[in-house]
């Protein structure tokens, strides 16, 4: 996986859930929300450079 991908996969996993806590705990759906689809999109971007390299040749 390349470095800078994985990097923007873990900050965006990150704030999504700090996002997603902060909403929970302040009783803003709205905001919880917003954590848990940046959350899922770091997941996606990390997944998709994994399915990269897989199908990379060594």
């Amino acid at each position: 996986m390349a470095a800078n991908q994985k990097a923007q996969a873990k900050g965006e996993r990150a704030k999504g859930k700090v996002k997603k806590v902060v909403g929970d705990a302040v009783g803003n759906e709205s905001l919880a929300a917003k954590g848990r689809t940046q959350e899922s999109k770091g997941d996606l971007r990390a997944a998709k450079e994994k399915a990269k390299d897989a199908i990379r040749p060594k």
